[in-house]
């Protein structure tokens, strides 16, 4: 099937573009690598010693980046993911009984301190199923953290600009202490794509 001129277009601008090259000579994953790199030096959420989650972490590229700081990095996805020297991998839904087990048997014990998702829907090309998607991927991103993450811990999450967003911010708003928005330099500017990074998650109080 012959490519359309955006696809093209697009591989064009792929292949040229700097993070892809400097992703390739430096031995990244994703040039997203690059995204979390600049967010966790500005801001400052990881210390060795700390445990991570990297929510649907396929191609590796983030938990490659946590693992740098020192961290005990355990990475979740549907997906297969080629193995990471480091890295503990599950693959596995983590909405699901089978991989919140095995989760908690590689933790032993140590709580999760950051939870880190860079997940993004297929593209379908229908912008308003795609927001809704992407946004849905947010959303239970957000749920994990709130079973999951321990109280003062940290999140970091993509999300895109348009239906939705504000709904999501004032969640994570209700949840976390402290909520900012970063857009990376690695970001592409036409991209409305910003990541929302949630600081000390707030203790809930069951009625």
């Amino acid at each position: 099937m012959k490519r359309s001129k955006t696809s093209r277009a697009w591989m064009k601008e792929h292949v040229t573009d700097t993070y892809v090259k400097r992703a390739k000579s430096e031995g990244y994953r994703s040039r997203a690598a690059f995204k979390l790199m600049e967010i966790l030096e500005k801001d400052r959420l990881l210390k060795p010693g700390m445990a991570v989650v990297d929510l649907g972490s396929t191609p590796g590229g983030w938990s490659q980046v946590a693992l740098e700081y020192g961290a005990k990095v355990v990475a979740l996805d549907i997906l297969p993911m080629d193995p990471i020297d480091g890295v503990t991998f599950i693959q596995g839904d983590f909405r699901e009984d089978e991989a919140l087990t095995e989760l908690e048997k590689v933790l032993e014990g140590h709580a999760i301190d950051l939870v880190i998702s860079d997940m993004a829907p297929n593209l379908s090309g229908v912008g308003v199923t795609d927001q809704a998607r992407s946004m849905h991927l947010a959303e239970l991103a957000l749920e994990f953290c709130s079973n999951n993450l321990k109280n003062n811990g940290s999140f970091i999450v993509k999300v895109f600009q348009g239906e939705g967003y504000e709904e999501f911010l004032k969640e994570m708003k209700s949840r976390f202490r402290q909520v900012v928005s970063r857009k990376p330099k690695a970001s592409r500017d036409r991209s409305s794509e910003i990541y929302l990074l949630g600081l000390g998650k707030k203790t809930l109080h069951i009625e």
